[in-house]
């Protein structure tokens, strides 16, 4: 049986996944991937999650993908065919980035520390991302003769414009957490002492809140960004229309008319 290196706590409505390679800096393998989104899929089905909330443990988010795994780590014989690193993308990353983008709940990064390469792409995938303040991002990509994966492409270029996500994913160089915040990367940072706890307080904020509608707010806003002014807003309607039949929105009305805490549900 492969070591478990994804650490799963449960924290009320709040469900933890802490990546768990501290002596490799969080560096993904393929068993560690497998992993995560196994841990990713269980918070999906589970209906007592309502928010998950994803960290590192030790001084780092996650360096990326590790170089050293058999999938990817180039032969030092020149005659061995080279390895394929796109079926490593098709089997391994692309279903978890997918899977993190369709989570039925909100999921918060808390970056402690370094995120690289595809670690980055990762954190940038969760709705929001909290950073400590020696936390950094890197695309690395170039650094190896390959480009943003994971989601990078996507990302970089909506979250801080086209010329900063080339200067970021061409240059390869660290971007502190305070400047990641001041272009609107990630959603705030925070002293490091006080991460853990500040992240753990949205998580459980947004436990409480009516999931559903916080779901399909990330998925409105993902279909927004192919979508012209008149299809967004005919979006809009259908989602409004589904979401007005619910529990939540009648809870969350009844509650505000009676003066009283919401109650939310739905999920």
């Amino acid at each position: 049986m492969s070591e478990q290196v994804i650490q799963i706590e449960q924290h009320g409505g709040v469900r933890l996944l802490r990546l768990n390679r501290p002596e490799a800096l969080n560096a993904f393998t393929t068993g560690m991937l497998g992993q995560l989104r196994q841990a990713l899929d269980a918070a999906a089905d589970d209906a007592g999650t309502r928010c998950v909330l994803l960290t590192g443990a030790g001084r780092a988010f996650s360096a990326g993908q590790d170089l050293a795994d058999p999938q990817v780590a180039p032969s030092r014989d020149p005659a061995a065919a080279p390895k394929d690193i796109g079926l490593m993308l098709e089997h391994h990353y692309i279903p978890l980035a997918l899977r993190l983008r369709s989570m039925p709940v909100p999921v918060v990064a808390a970056v402690n520390g370094v995120a690289a390469g595809a670690g980055a792409s990762l954190a940038l995938g969760c709705d929001l991302v909290l950073a400590g303040e020696s936390a950094s991002f890197i695309q690395a990509f170039s650094k190896i003769g390959l480009i943003p994966d994971c989601g990078g492409t996507w990302l970089l270029p909506r979250l801080v414009g086209r010329a900063k996500a080339l200067e970021m994913a061409l240059l390869g160089e660290k971007l502190k957490a305070a400047d990641a915040a001041a272009l609107g990367l990630i959603s705030r940072v925070l002293p490091d002492a006080e991460l853990a706890d500040a992240a753990l307080a949205v998580a459980r904020k947004l436990a409480g809140m009516p999931t559903r509608a916080l779901a399909e707010t990330r998925r409105a806003m993902d279909e927004a960004l192919r979508l012209d002014f008149d299809a967004a807003l005919r979006r809009e309607a259908v989602l409004q229309s589904q979401l007005g039949f619910s529990h939540d929105y009648l809870e969350g009305t009844a509650a505000f008319l009676d003066k009283r805490p919401p109650e939310f549900k739905d999920r």
